[in-house]
């Protein structure tokens, strides 16, 4: 038998549909239930749904009063706080087409999406690094436009353009991701066959506002289905998450497995007798940290798999576990495969995993690069760029990347990307970037280059600070006397990790 996984169809889409509309069709009837709960290490922050749909709304005319139209680019610079959801659905709300992107970016990295999008404005926070536009909405602006008169919905297909979203292409230049309004409505799929979330929970997320897995897993899939969501201020530290857990009454818990590796360093954890169980996704979860996790608070962590140009479609459930070792299985309604060089692999062998081009959750393509939204297909099927094994039962085992893209955090970052923003570091002749493994299941970026003697790593963290955001940045630096090379001279890029040695090596 062929490894591939088509049990179901996903419902069709309805029409027309708008995304923020959908996200928000619980406001009416949940109008003063708890929405959004804020925790701060000053106290609570509650937003009832009546309170953030009308906030919502009110943006939506502001934008327009603003002079954005249904169709323009609206960049975010927005930092780790409220406003970035509210003006992500704002926008949406009205066919404006918001780019989330991350605080961390630097000016520089800033000024080159301004060049590819050409956005109509930008909605910035003064302290957050952007790069100038002459159409600005300061974030201080933002609580007067939410006093506007409330904006309708803008209906239209399922498959007009929602949202953009940047990640880290293969070739090393980030790619614009053009998302669809159907996007949420592919989300179904993951409530009921990764949360098992209803409207009694409280789904606590540990990530910032302004990601885009807090911004999915943590806000809309929560309010589109009238539970509470929980997102944590910028103040509270990762070793205080428990606390909040059990003050919040969180029922399930969502975060990185690095998040809970730390969580798990803590001599002593509360209590917490709300919680049905945790969510984790971003990278590889390891069987360390999901024993340690169940021994320690008697709930199970259940592991998604999915990527910026399509969310999580792989994932184990309560209703449906993972056999040891396999990320679970394909939710139902989607279409995933494992394909080999000639189609779909037999049951039990390698391949990369795709997703078939059905899929409601798929990109519509990286924007103006149709080449390049091509070359990630075979056939009918989205290729991952990652490597599985699917078992007869379903279950797919993760295999590791097929091509050389680093995973920092949850991140995911070419290291073509990295390499080329140090080609321009005077001093430096050969510059790579690896992933290195520094304990199981931790692993970090490292910087490998050859160059001047006067080089030091100062230099290189000064220089990455200023060109790279925080999270690829590499996190140490290894002088090599020459790169390791293949008889043609190119770069043996897997076999950089093994250069760096144990004594050098970081957490």
């Amino acid at each position: 038998m062929l490894s591939i996984f088509d049990q179901g169809r996903a419902p069709a889409c309805p029409e027309p549909f708008n995304l923020a509309s959908y996200v928000l069709q619980q406001a009416k009837a949940r109008a003063d239930y708890p929405a959004l709960l804020i925790p701060s290490l000053e106290g609570l922050t509650s937003w009832s749904y009546a309170e953030v749909e009308r906030a919502v709304r009110g943006l939506a005319t502001g934008l327009l009063e603003t002079g954005f139209k249904p169709g323009d680019i609206l960049l975010m610079r927005l930092g780790n706080t409220v406003d970035f959801p509210l003006v992500f659905l704002a926008a949406i709300a009205v066919g404006i087409v918001p780019v989330p992107t991350s605080s961390q970016l630097t000016r520089p990295e800033v000024e080159r999406i301004i060049a590819e999008l050409n956005p109509a404005g930008i909605v910035r926070d003064p302290s957050v690094a952007s790069g100038a536009h002459p159409r600005e909405i300061l974030q201080q602006d933002l609580k007067a436009l939410q006093a506007c008169p409330p904006a309708d919905y803008l209906l239209s297909a399922p498959d007009q353009m929602a949202y953009i979203v940047y990640t880290s292409g293969t070739g090393g230049t980030p790619r614009a991701v053009a998302h669809a309004h159907r996007a949420i409505w592919a989300r179904r799929m993951m409530i009921r066959d990764w949360y098992d979330l209803g409207p009694k929970d409280r789904l606590l997320h540990a990530g910032a506002f302004n990601w885009t897995f807090t911004l999915g897993t943590g806000l809309m899939d929560p309010l589109s289905v009238g539970a509470t969501a929980i997102i944590p201020a910028p103040d509270v530290p990762l070793d205080q998450l428990p606390r909040v857990m059990a003050e919040t009454k969180a029922t399930i818990f969502a975060a990185v497995p690095g998040v809970y590796r730390k969580i798990l360093k803590a001599d002593h954890l509360p209590d917490l007798p709300h919680l049905r169980h945790g969510l984790c996704a971003g990278e590889k979860l390891s069987a360390e940290v999901q024993q340690g996790w169940q021994a320690r608070t008697s709930t199970q962590l259940f592991e998604a798999f999915g990527m910026s140009e399509c969310s999580t479609f792989i994932s184990s459930a309560p209703h449906r576990p993972s056999e040891a070792g396999a990320l679970g299985m394909p939710q139902e309604g989607r279409r995933i495969a494992i394909l080999a060089e000639d189609g779909p692999a037999p049951l039990e062998q390698p391949g990369i995993i795709a997703v078939h081009r059905s899929d409601p959750g798929l990109m519509l393509g990286y924007l103006h690069a149709p080449e390049a939204t091509q070359s990630r297909f075979q056939g009918d099927w989205f290729l991952t760029g990652d490597r599985g094994v699917m078992h007869e039962n379903g279950q797919i085992t993760y295999l590791g990347r097929n091509d050389d893209m680093m995973n920092a955090g949850g991140f995911r970052v070419s290291p073509m990307e990295v390499e080329k923003a140090f080609a321009s570091l005077d001093g430096i002749k050969e510059f790579a970037a690896s992933e290195v493994e520094v304990k199981p299941g931790v692993s970090i970026i490292v910087g490998f280059f050859t160059g001047r003697e006067d080089v030091t790593e100062v230099d290189l963290q000064a220089f990455a600070d200023r060109e790279l955001a925080e999270y690829k940045r590499p996190k140490a630096y290894l002088r090599l006397a020459e790169f390791p090379t293949n008889p043609n001279g190119k770069l043996l890029r897997r076999a950089l990790p093994q250069l760096f040695q144990p004594t050098e090596r970081k957490d």
